[in-house]
């Protein structure tokens, strides 16, 4: 005997549902989506504003800009 995937068995069992049926576990499930989606943390960018001043005292930005330049070559 041939076993059913568990995603095929809701398959057979969406069909036996009537049309509102359908759409309100369509909702559902859609909801359940966008909670575990919430729940990631948001990066605040302006939390991170002025972070790393002091690395760029007492240097010049071009001379910083063709030492890199330099380096990749």
């Amino acid at each position: 005997m041939r076993r059913i995937s568990a995603l095929k068995k809701i398959e057979l069992e969406l069909k036996s549902l009537s049309l509102v049926e359908q759409r309100a576990l369509l909702a559902r499930l859609s909801n359940l989506r966008q909670k575990r989606t919430r729940k990631k943390p948001v990066c605040d960018w302006t939390e991170l504003y002025g972070l790393g001043k002091g690395l760029w005292r007492h240097q010049d930005a071009q001379a910083y800009v063709n030492r890199v330049r330099e380096d990749r070559v």
